[in-house]
């Protein structure tokens, strides 16, 4: 069992070694851009999430710097994170966890600089929302994060035996109530706006827009079906077994990843062959390796 953890962690070691030049400019670019949009859009519009929600709240209520008080609060978050994660996954926190207020603190004076229109609060709060996702997209993509509620929710999913998602949605819960509490429902409602905006975002960085779509088929014309699909589309297919959970037929599944734009082709090309035939069509972002004469 120690050799399979011993493996496991190598192969983790090797994977952030890999391009680290990249890795850490990415990182760094995306850091710098959570700060300038923290600045320039979200303090000003007093948007709370996460722990800069925080900062917000009590930058507005008792009048504290913003930067000093994301300081101070990234410390704190090291501390936990040591006491109730461990050194292991705290170090991948600690760059982020620095760097991210630091950022906040050196980019302060932008707003002064950058004369931005506040008249336009959904506009603001649109422009900071996506310039935030593009930037913890990156982060998140380079193995990093920011610290911050990052380590809480893992401190709540570790100790409360809930999922990571439930233990998000508590965290910025409380911290959205805050700002309820302390601004009003608009804000609280801009901030749930931007909390899923960025979401949103941070998917699409890590993940990339789809660009193919992958098809599972269940028909009874496989082989019609197998064959529209190397002949007309030029596209490798896999076939499976499969065995129906309640007649317990046991049936062909063909798989097959598609580009998009190959999508309704396909699509209407199997409702044309066997109007009965069953598929599942999901969004496929990275495609590896093989090719038809690899897999027939």
């Amino acid at each position: 069992m120690n050799l399979f953890f011993k493996k496991n962690e190598n192969i983790l070691k090797e994977i952030y070694k890999q391009d680290l030049l990249v890795r850490y400019s990415m990182f760094l670019l995306g850091v710098f851009a959570a700060a300038v949009a923290f600045n320039l859009f979200i303090l000003p519009m007093r948007i709370t999430f996460g722990f800069s929600g925080i900062a917000v709240v009590i930058n507005d209520v008792f009048g504290y710097n913003a930067g000093n008080v994301m300081i101070i609060l990234g410390v704190f978050a090291i501390v936990l994170s040591l006491l109730f994660l461990g050194k292991e996954k705290t170090k991948y926190s600690v760059a982020g966890a620095i760097l991210y207020p630091l950022f906040i603190k050196l980019t302060e004076g932008l707003p002064e600089m950058v004369n931005i229109n506040l008249e336009d609060p959904l506009l603001i709060v649109l422009y900071g929302s996506v310039i935030t996702g593009f930037g913890l997209g990156l982060v998140f993509k380079t193995g990093f994060t920011t610290g911050g509620t990052d380590i809480i929710n893992q401190i709540v999913f570790k100790y409360a035996k809930i999922s990571i998602g439930t233990a998000m949605i508590i965290v910025n819960g409380v911290i959205i109530t805050l700002g309820l509490l302390s601004f009003g429902l608009n804000i609280a409602m801009y901030s749930l706006m931007a909390l899923y905006i960025i979401s949103v975002l941070i998917d699409k960085v890590i993940l990339g827009i789809s660009n193919s779509k992958m098809f599972y088929i269940v028909t009874s014309k496989e082989k019609e079906v197998k064959e529209f699909i190397i002949d007309n589309l030029h596209q490798g297919v896999t076939m499976m077994d499969s065995k129906g959970g309640f007649s317990g037929n046991k049936r062909k599944v063909i798989m097959c990843t598609v580009p998009t734009k190959q999508y309704f082709i396909l699509k209407e090309g199997i409702n044309q062959i066997d109007e009965e035939a069953f598929f599942v069509v999901a969004d496929t972002y990275e495609v590896f390796g093989g090719s038809m004469k690899k897999i027939h």
